[in-house]
């Protein structure tokens, strides 16, 4: 099922029923400011793990990341310091992952590796849904086979790929193909550990 949302003026009934999708352990697929992604409620661990299967990530190998709404939701489920969350600040919204150390109140499947990347997308439809739901996403990108571009960017296509995965697709116009730039902050020190779409302003 698709459904078609904009940056405003959204229709509250179509926001609602997305986010009772998340509530009941759906899996969604969605825009942000890079590529799209597939995504779940990031405290239901049942949801987090369909998606680590389909997309084969182990999470005992690979970083889990959310979406939070803005910065002020971060400290509850990651530890960040003062000059982390001034860079931090100086950058969100926009197309950037800050890998964080964990605190106690995400599940346990991202306590594995200790570590979380923190997303804030420059992207108001997601974030509008985050909000609403007041809680984090699990994200990650839709898988990248050797299909045609088209298949994670054209949101019918995607649905015609990915139909079957998500519980409801939603059409927030073409995507990019861009990932989102990799700040590893988890020793005091900011790493760049994958240049994508972000500059970042140090």
């Amino acid at each position: 099922m698709i459904v078609k949302l904009y940056e405003s003026n959204n229709n509250p009934k179509d926001i609602e029923r997305i986010v009772d999708i998340i509530n009941d352990g759906g899996i969604i697929i969605y825009p942000t400011d890079t590529m799209y992604a597939i995504g779940c409620h990031g405290l239901k661990e049942r949801s987090i793990e369909k998606i680590c299967k389909l997309k084969n990530i182990d999470p005992r190998k690979n970083n889990l990341s959310i979406i939070c709404y803005d910065l002020s939701k971060i400290s509850e489920y990651a530890k960040v310091d003062n000059a982390t969350f001034k860079v931090m600040r100086r950058n969100l919204p926009g197309p950037f992952t800050f890998i964080l150390n964990t605190s106690n109140n995400l599940p346990k499947i991202f306590r594995n590796r200790k570590e979380v990347g923190i997303r804030v997308p420059n992207n108001n439809i997601i974030r509008e849904i985050v909000n609403a739901l007041n809680a984090p996403i699990m994200t990650t990108t839709l898988p990248i086979g050797d299909d045609e571009i088209e298949y994670i960017t054209n949101p019918e296509l995607i649905e015609e790929k990915f139909g079957d995965d998500a519980d409801i697709i939603i059409d927030g116009g073409i995507g990019g193909i861009e990932p989102s730039t990799v700040i590893n902050c988890t020793n005091g020190e900011l790493e760049i550990i994958r240049q994508g779409k972000g500059v970042l302003i140090s």
